[in-house]
């Protein structure tokens, strides 16, 4: 299992486009793959769970990723978060 950090610095943070976006990133990989903020936990691949967190801009988040290509899987998820335009 690997985990990293970031702020969200993102205007559209919570919005369902940027949501579904992240979804078709984190579905590329057989990893689990789930967002943290707070004490609040949801699959990265989940539109409800995703839209429950209630993301911010600002707020800190938390990627975990395990399985078999987690490395990869974190690794896009943390440069996409970073900035969506950039990492597509």
């Amino acid at each position: 299992m690997l985990k990293d950090s970031l702020i969200l610095n993102t205007e559209e943070a919570a919005q369902m486009k940027t949501i579904a976006l992240l979804i078709q990133k984190a579905s590329d990989f057989q990893s689990s793959i789930h967002i943290q903020c707070g004490e609040r936990k949801a699959n990265a691949k989940s539109l409800l769970g995703l839209m429950s967190l209630g993301l911010n801009n600002g707020d800190e988040v938390s990627v975990i990723a395990e399985g078999s290509d987690e490395k990869d899987a974190l690794e896009a998820i943390m440069a996409w978060l970073r900035d969506p335009r950039e990492a597509e």
